[in-house]
């Protein structure tokens, strides 16, 4: 099958490489946006209020339903957050039958090619897996291009103040995540040979009284999450990680040596993804395993230089954030603009109520499902609140929020953070090349997972369906990379949030079942310390 799929990227080569001759990188995108501009016009409509204000209807059932789930739950997004490190800590492992916090992870209950680095690491059903590693495995899926390009997108078009929302967003989704990761362990499918299956998919049709309403919108997330793969979690990732390989491989003054050849690029990552996905994964998962986290912890140590170099900016960054999110003559249409570009890229990084974390969390081995969900509330705290801020505060110290900056395109804004980063650190854009790409390559991979669980739900759980599903997702990295950011973004950022309709409704009329499972694991929880 490997040899396969290289032959048909090998294929690829020609045929594409006609298209550079007669100049179709801009066709294809142009082709690309036209195919997908009516999806994208429908769920970013935007419903008018007034001459000047306008607001996108998807943000209604995000920001209203986290804040319901902030209410219903009484604030675990804040109550519950220092039980939640605790159970990482592992103070609670008593109650999961672990004493020590060391767990092992069960070698091969688990087909070595089908599954995913971020993945394998928390599944093992004949041993365990500590919730440390859970929240590690998922946070590398998660903590990437959204944190250094999305945020450069939003604080240029939304300016500092975007930032504001961007934290808001961030807390409020922590309730969010918390319930869809509950449900996702709750309402999973384990086969007998352990291999897991989960997801909003099977909270849907299983939990919901109304099993046609259930069966409706699984299909409908089904849909969405595989829409999902091939956009957001494929040809935005390859094609911004293009965009910094071609920026950095430009000589002053003159022209990279890869401009025009997106498609180049592209089949290598193709090649590379391939690999992975379909076989020889766990030797792999092994090196991803040391790379990401290292660089995520390069990208964080690099951002607290820059901040702490510039510590009497500090003070006048904050103020910025915090009178840019409420001032009336935003860049973007004024305080509802700015809180618009917030939500917007904030949804996009932490992935709060999209439904995605609910897959890779119902991997994890526990006897209590709310105990999964308190881990996963720390995710969307690591990724905005912490890590979008660092970012925010990088661009707004160097100077790279101004007016000016609010009529750059998508591709230009995403290398203001790599340029902020240059101003303090000269070297450090070759490594923050370095890190895009393999952030990249990590997201691929965790979305191909999720979109390869919507697929098999909806056509079946066979070798045939799973290698169709795996070519198309390869051919996808091609044309990500090939088509301009304008088109790839819009498209990826709809279905991203078109998946979180049917999600939201789910979790919202299954919230009673979750305050079950959290009373049963809080009782535990007492009952252990009296």
């Amino acid at each position: 099958m490997k040899k396969r799929i290289l032959s048909l990227l090998l294929l690829a080569i020609p045929m594409v490489s006609f298209a550079q001759e007669k100049g179709l990188d801009q066709q294809i995108d142009e082709a690309f946006g036209n195919a997908t501009g009516w999806f994208v016009n429908i769920v970013f409509y935007q419903i008018p209020f007034s001459d000047t204000i306008q607001i996108y209807w998807v943000l209604f059932p995000l920001i209203l339903g986290a804040l319901y789930f902030t209410f219903y739950f009484n604030f675990i997004n804040f109550k519950g957050f220092f039980t939640s490190i605790n159970i990482v800590r592992g103070k609670y492992d008593s109650l999961e039958g672990r004493e020590d916090h060391n767990v092992e992870i069960s070698k091969s209950e688990f087909t070595d090619e089908e599954d995913n680095p971020d993945t394998i690491r928390i599944e093992g059903h004949t041993g365990e897996v500590s919730h440390f590693q859970a929240l590690t495995a998922a946070l590398s899926a998660t903590v990437g291009l959204g944190n250094i390009a999305g945020v450069a997108i939003a604080v240029s078009i939304g300016g500092a103040g975007a930032t504001f929302w961007m934290i808001v967003a961030g807390f409020l989704g922590m309730a969010s995540k918390f319930v869809e990761c509950t449900l996702g362990v709750k309402y999973r499918d384990i086969e007998a040979d352990g291999t897991v299956y989960g997801g909003p998919m099977y909270y849907l049709t299983k939990g919901l009284k109304n099993k046609t309403l259930g069966k409706f919108l699984a299909v409908l997330f089904a849909i969405f999450v595989i829409g999902g793969s091939f956009g957001g979690g494929n040809m935005f990732q390859v094609n911004q990680a293009f965009q910094l390989v071609e920026n950095i491989t430009t000589p002053l003054g003159g022209v990279s040596i890869l401009h025009g050849k997106g498609w180049l690029f592209g089949l290598v990552m193709a090649t590379l993804v391939g690999i992975v996905i379909i076989g020889g994964i766990k030797k792999i998962a092994k090196v991803t395993d040391k790379i990401v986290p290292f660089m995520v912890a390069i990208y964080v140590a690099a951002s607290l230089f820059v901040i702490f170099s510039n510590y009497t900016m500090i003070g006048e960054a904050f103020s910025q954030i915090f009178n840019g999110a409420f001032s009336p003559e935003g860049i973007a249409g004024g305080a509802v603009g700015v809180l618009v570009q917030g939500f917007r890229r904030a949804a996009f990084s932490n992935e709060a109520g999209i439904g995605s974390a609910s897959i890779a969390h119902s991997a994890v081995k526990t006897k209590y499902a709310a105990s999964e969900g308190m881990v996963a509330l720390l995710e969307p705290f690591i990724d905005t609140v912490v890590v979008c801020t660092m970012t925010a505060l990088v661009l707004i110290i160097t100077g790279n929020v101004a007016a000016e900056n609010a009529t750059l395109n998508d591709a230009q804004a995403i290398l203001l953070t790599s340029g902020a980063f240059e101003s303090a650190i000269s070297w450090f854009p070759y490594v923050l090349t370095v890190a895009v790409v393999l952030f990249a390559f990590s997201s691929m991979i965790s979305w191909s997972y999720y979109g390869f669980q919507g697929w098999v739900f909806l056509f079946g759980r066979s070798k045939r369906m799973e290698y169709t599903y795996k070519v198309i997702f390869c051919v996808f990295v091609v044309i990500g990379a090939a088509a301009s950011l304008g088109s790839v973004i819009g498209f990826s950022d709809a279905m991203v949030f078109a998946m979180m309709v049917p999600n939201m409704i789910g979790l919202i009329l299954l919230a009673p079942k979750v305050k079950e499972e959290l009373n049963k694991y809080m009782k535990a929880i007492k009952e252990s310390k009296a």
